[in-house]
């Protein structure tokens, strides 16, 4: 028997705005947040070439990690502009 998903914990982020700004593309970008957030993320290009400008961002985790996890992102974000 085959059961299909019906649902997912990953969020698909629009970051154009930020590698627009900053001449990264998507795969670059998800390694600088790695590197000055520490928060992993994936880049949409994984996912194919219409993933550019996209990173995926996965939500299972306990609540506390994933508020400390959009702290980071928020201030990684905020120096950004």
């Amino acid at each position: 028997m085959t059961i299909d998903p019906t649902g997912a914990f990953y969020v698909f982020c629009n970051v154009k705005k930020f590698c627009a700004a900053c001449g990264l593309d998507c795969y670059d970008l998800a390694f600088d947040i790695l590197d000055r957030a520490h928060v992993a993320v994936t880049p949409g290009t994984d996912f194919g070439p219409g993933g550019e400008g996209y990173i995926r961002l996965s939500y299972a985790n306990s609540f506390e990690n994933l508020v400390e996890g959009m702290n980071r992102l928020e201030r990684y974000f905020r120096g950004k502009r």
